[in-house]
């Protein structure tokens, strides 16, 4: 029997989000509830499971999950290192084993370790030793750290954004991982770092210029010596030494080719790079559109709030706006604020209120707004993703009525790239004549499918892409857009483990 070890670590963190993020941001797991769990999910381990399940001499070693609920502002130290301790001792009180498998995001941040994905690897390898094979999958929001790639046998990727491929990365990581442990192929990677911080629909990966890029690597990881291959654009919201942006290549031992391909696939992104930022519409202009005549649904987009992306979740500039400009369009909106909740708990459901709203996390770009709300709905509930089946949780939470705008207002912060939060609290944004959507993007038959107008608003927030206001100070420099007249020659790096 092959023993395959199973552990996750994956957060996604703003490093601009004051507001630092813990171990009650995690669904934590041991041991079977991993295979329990993630069986009922289209993510990645889920994936890597329909491909290990299916093999009779494979025997599968769970070990430690930690997985994000949203992403959320730098992990504080002690929760880190609690995290940190608890995945590594799941390693070390594991039975000898063939393989590893871990599910990372690539996109952490700890107070004061900011490679966390990296030294856990790195940790790993001094309990397993060299000769265990490790595959790592990441999102493609991942910064591609050297530590990451030195310490591990091969990564994966997702090949999509808006991501839907989550399954389809744990397949892969699980199928490659095979090969590596039966001797089959013996993996080298190739790595380019560019000089980029990017957004924008230009990444959307079905429809934007990055498709061509990214499909360079798809077809490279489908060649007959290609074992994965990718782009990490990075989050630009985790500020740290290594943010920019990556090609890599895996081949079964050809570093010619990995080098080859590397560089092809940085050069076909940087050919594009200056269209991958986002036209943004500024708060008066926003006004305006929104006092147009229209029929159907608005959505106003405030990605710079967005959860997904590391964001506190509390801003309620766009509901200032609009309440300033007498908009009287019924609008629904999420934001997180927790004193707004208990104060509604405590009236009780059908009582007004007077509350503040906004502000509670990061007043430092959000003053909290003086309102009188009635309390529609009161919930505390588990709920599960409209998109992959996750299960989220976004703690006592309270539907509130001002005029015209409903807000479901959250304890917690919860992802807002699908419309699951809105649903679990009885709302449906298609019953709107407006909705602030914080997220940058989403599946298109979420939102674009069916709102008349998609309008980029220019709000501020821990992960706006108007990335000057951010005030970068740990990312290489010179870098796309940051700096002017940026130049980008190719320089590569090969991996290779010094047992093969």
């Amino acid at each position: 029997m092959l023993k395959i070890l199973i552990a996750e670590c994956k957060q996604e963190v703003s490093t601009f989000n004051p507001y630092k993020s813990g171990c009650e941001d995690f669904g934590i797991r041991h041991g079977a509830e991993i295979l329990n769990y993630h069986r009922t999910v289209r993510n990645e381990i889920g994936g890597a499971l329909s491909i290990l399940d299916a093999v009779d001499q494979v025997s599968l070693v769970p070990t430690y999950s930690a997985f994000f609920i949203t992403s959320g502002g730098t992990l504080a130290k002690e929760s880190w290192e609690r995290i940190a301790q608890d995945f590594l001792n799941g390693i070390r009180e594991a039975p000898p084993v063939d393989g590893v498998y871990f599910c990372m995001h690539g996109a952490m941040a700890s107070e004061e370790e900011l490679d966390p994905e990296g030294w856990l690897l790195q940790e790993t390898r001094k309990i397993l030793g060299e000769n265990i094979p490790i595959v790592v999958s990441l999102d493609l929001h991942g910064i591609l750290t050297d530590r990451m790639v030195e310490h591990s046998n091969a990564i994966v990727s997702y090949h999509t954004y808006p991501h839907i491929d989550f399954f389809e990365t744990g397949q892969r990581a699980a199928k490659l991982l095979l090969r590596i442990v039966e001797g089959e192929v013996r993996p080298v990677t190739a790595k380019v770092a560019i000089p980029a911080l990017v957004r924008g629909d230009e990444l959307i990966t079905e429809t934007g210029l990055i498709g061509q890029s990214m499909q360079m690597a798809i077809d490279i990881e489908n060649s007959p010596i290609g074992l994965s291959s990718g782009l990490f654009i990075g989050n630009p919201f985790t500020d740290v030494p290594a943010l920019q942006t990556y090609s890599f290549v895996v081949t079964d031992n050809d570093p010619e080719m990995a080098e080859r391909e590397a560089i092809r696939i940085a050069e076909s992104f940087w050919a594009n790079h200056e269209k991958m930022q986002v036209p943004l519409v500024s708060l008066d202009e926003m006004a305006l559109i929104v006092k147009k005549p229209a029929q159907g649904t608005l959505a106003l987009i405030d990605a710079a709030d967005a959860t997904s992306s590391g964001a506190s979740g509390d801003s309620n500039v766009i509901l200032r706006k609009l309440i300033e400009t007498g908009y009287t369009g019924r609008t629904l909106l999420p934001i997180v604020d927790e004193p707004a909740v208990n104060r509604a708990i405590e009236a009780g459901t059908g009582s007004t209120v007077q509350i503040t709203i906004g502000g509670s996390l990061d007043p430092q770009r959000f003053k909290p707004l003086q309102v009188t709300a009635k309390v529609l709905l009161l919930a505390d509930n588990h709920f599960r993703s409209e998109s992959f089946g996750e299960e989220w949780y976004s703690g006592p939470t309270a539907v509130l009525q001002v005029n015209n705008f409903i807000m479901v207002t959250s304890s917690r912060a919860v992802n807002l790239y699908d419309r699951s939060f809105f649903f679990a609290h009885g709302q449906n944004p298609k019953h709107f004549d407006t909705v602030i959507v914080k997220s940058p993007h989403c599946q298109h038959h979420i939102y674009a499918d069916w709102c008349t107008e998609m309008v980029n608003v220019d709000a501020p927030g821990s992960s706006s892409a108007n990335l000057h206001t951010l005030g970068h100070k740990r990312c290489p420099r010179p870098i796309f857009p940051l700096d002017p007249n940026v130049e980008f020659k190719p320089e590569v790096i090969i991996f290779k483990k010094k047992y093969q």
